[in-house]
């Protein structure tokens, strides 16, 4: 079935599989790690919680038949073994239904996570891992010539990835048009890292010229994917080079990496590779890749319009499997950064003579003097969630107060998410939340300084609150 068949694509496949699972790993050990104190049954949003609210139907997930903190670590600890065991090659000793299954369990198991994780994993990278994961299902493994329609779907979802985070800048913010949204970027940005005080520094012809060139990479050069080679291998390889520049500018979790797997399928690699032989394609994988490739092309209706839309949004899911979604980023660029900082003492009184000491996390800007640190690809849940929570306050009201109290009696679950704890031996006795604005030093500040950041505080988020009594603490 020479229609059926790209043989000479086989490289693309295993680059491509190799690297989605290799995201997988982080995923789910992320998930493992971290879980626990954001959601678990005794978590800052609990999933028994959510599991009383909504059906199956509206979230589907292994969760709704049982939950526990030891029954999601069993979920999450199986699916980093078997994405290790996909990078390792394990499918291709496997039928091909049997290497099927593997990427299908795989899915399953992170949909499930991500279906209960709440707002810790309303994140555009979780809905296109799953939908990255759900193409990778229906490869293939070295037994068949990877199918043609599967590359394309890959393709599409390259596409809609950059297109649509293309024009949701062009549609947005107005400094995209005008090209200084860069000006203010590399520093109000989510989770900057090690290089990011560098790039807020360069020359700002030369962020101009950075905006002009992520409009020309993200709305043209996507068009390319869909021409013959080596046109769109060449489309891919800008992709890849603009994603690497990106991972060096800042921490976006696993999004970047994920965007060059995907790019990897539209790289010419029969340009340097012989074509293989493959036993026949049995029927019925024909018909199953067929039927998913019109699944697709009927569920992207609706990412499609949100494309074409006025009113585009970023980042949905327009099914509770996440087959088909849409993502976009940026589309505003915020000019201050703002800082959640949370304080505690162990005064008997929070008033002026109180000495209150720091809290520090492993990602997020804290101590001044401290430089952004590097931790993608892995996703810090909760100091992201600090950032949206300096931006808009009202999206904390769940969480933030609960956090609170776990700090207040020395969590030890919630504690392992934090980088310092400055009460490792007794609890603090009022627990604060301030809000500081904070920006990069300059080159001045920096050497005469020694620090990364300036800080100027605002206000309280918080006040005081007060922790139970050492009688209650017994």
């Amino acid at each position: 079935m020479e229609w059926f068949e790209a043989s000479d694509a086989w490289l693309s496949r295993v680059l491509v599989q190799r690297a989605l699972a290799g995201v997988y790993i982080i995923a789910f050990v992320t998930a493992a790690l971290q879980f626990r104190p954001l959601a678990g049954a005794s978590g800052l949003l609990p999933v028994p919680r959510l599991l009383r609210h909504i059906t199956f139907q509206a979230a589907p997930s292994v969760f709704h038949w049982h939950y526990s903190d030891r029954f999601f670590g069993v979920v999450a600890w199986s699916g980093a073994g078997l994405a290790v065991a996909l990078a390792a090659g394990a499918a291709d000793l496997l039928p091909l239904w049997g290497a099927m299954l593997m990427w299908a369990v795989l899915w399953a198991l992170y949909l499930s996570i991500v279906n209960v994780g709440q707002l810790w994993y309303a994140f555009g990278w979780e809905s296109l891992l799953l939908e990255a994961g759900f193409l990778a299902i229906f490869l293939g493994n070295e037994r068949t010539a990877p199918p043609v329609l599967m590359l394309w779907l890959l393709r599409w979802l390259l596409f809609r990835v950059e297109f649509g985070a293309g024009l949701i800048k062009w549609r947005g913010d107005p400094c995209w048009r005008d090209l200084t949204c860069l000006y203010y970027h590399h520093e109000t940005q989510p989770m900057p890292g090690p290089l990011s005080w560098y790039f807020h520094r360069l020359p700002k012809p030369l962020h101009r010229i950075e905006a002009a060139a992520n409009h020309l990479t993200q709305l043209l050069v996507p068009i390319a994917l869909f021409l013959p080679q080596p046109v769109a291998g060449i489309a891919a390889a800008v992709m890849i080079v603009t994603q690497l520049w990106l991972v060096l500018s800042g921490n976006f979790a696993w999004l970047n990496w994920l965007t060059i797997a995907l790019a990897l399928s539209a790289l010419d690699t029969g340009a340097v590779t012989e074509p293989r032989t493959y036993d026949a394609v049995p029927l019925w994988y024909v018909v199953l890749v067929c039927a998913v490739t019109g699944l697709v092309a009927v569920l992207s209706y609706r990412p499609v319009r949100n494309l074409l839309s006025s009113g585009q949004q970023m980042n949905r899911s327009f099914d509770a499997l996440h087959l088909v979604n849409t993502y976009g980023a940026f589309g505003s660029v915020t000019r201050l950064r703002h800082e959640v900082v949370i304080e505690g003492t162990d005064a008997t009184t929070p008033g002026e003579e109180a000495v209150w000491q720091e809290y520090e996390f492993p990602g997020k800007p804290g101590d001044v003097r401290r430089r952004p640190p590097q931790f993608a690809p892995c996703h810090l849940r909760l100091d992201w969630q600090l950032w949206f929570a300096a931006l808009s306050p009202a999206r904390a009201v769940g969480w933030l107060t609960p956090l609170v109290d776990k700090l207040l009696v020395n969590d030890a679950p919630t504690l392992r998410l934090l980088r310092h704890n400055p009460f490792p031996r007794t609890p603090p006795v009022h627990v604060r939340v301030l809000l500081y604005r904070y920006r990069f030093t300059t080159r001045g500040e920096r050497r005469e300084t020694g620090a990364w950041w300036h800080r100027t505080l605002i206000g309280e988020l918080l006040p005081p609150v007060a922790g139970p009594s050492p009688a209650d603490r017994i």
